[in-house]
């Protein structure tokens, strides 16, 4: 319930967001692009650092929020994708498949699925702990070395636009409310 309701706020952001410049009303679905990733680097980032507390301090609960963030990042990060593709097609008439930063997120979208499907399999907490703290280090030192071609470095906060930035920390609150909410719904212990 709480997950649905966060979804339809997020839509409803992006109905009402705030027009840009140059992209005019076009530009809504590249803020939900940039926070449905950061929703999903979030949630990478979540798993990781839960999943090194529960290997640490040997804590079997810890290492189950991080399989759960871990699946729940997998979705956002898969997801993004689709979204990308209609901000590309909506602003730039046209796909640029070539980009990247695309063909990055799409590689580790493909590898986000196959770990966290070989996960579920295997049914070890300690393993996926481990293998998100792999996949974040991983994801982290690609995005980092890789080439900016229609990425600028931080397009919202060097807005001069201040509603523009703070329309951009709602939506982005919302998104991560709605992956909060997604990893709870995906934990053992809500069925």
């Amino acid at each position: 319930m709480l997950l649905t309701a966060s979804l339809v706020l997020i839509a409803l952001l992006v109905a009402f967001g705030p027009p840009e410049r140059v992209l005019g009303v076009h530009v809504r679905v590249v803020y939900l692009h940039g926070a449905w990733v950061w929703t999903a680097l979030v949630g990478f980032a979540a798993a990781a650092t839960t999943g090194a507390a529960g290997l640490v301090l040997r804590r079997r609960p810890l290492q189950s929020w991080s399989e759960s963030l871990g699946r729940s990042a997998t979705f956002f990060w898969v997801t993004y994708l689709p979204i990308s593709l209609i901000a590309m097609q909506s602003n730039w008439n046209g796909l640029f498949l070539a980009e990247p930063r695309w063909r990055l997120g799409l590689n580790f979208a493909v590898a986000a699925v196959l770990l966290q499907v070989g996960l579920a399999v295997l049914a070890r907490s300690a393993w996926a702990s481990g293998m998100n703290i792999a996949f974040l280090v991983a994801l982290v030192w690609s995005l980092a070395n890789a080439q900016q071609v229609m990425h600028p470095s931080s397009p919202i906060f060097s807005s001069p636009s201040l509603v523009i930035q703070g329309y951009f920390v709602v939506l982005l609150l919302s998104c991560l409310l709605a992956g909060w909410q997604a990893t709870r719904w995906l934990h053992p212990s809500s069925s």
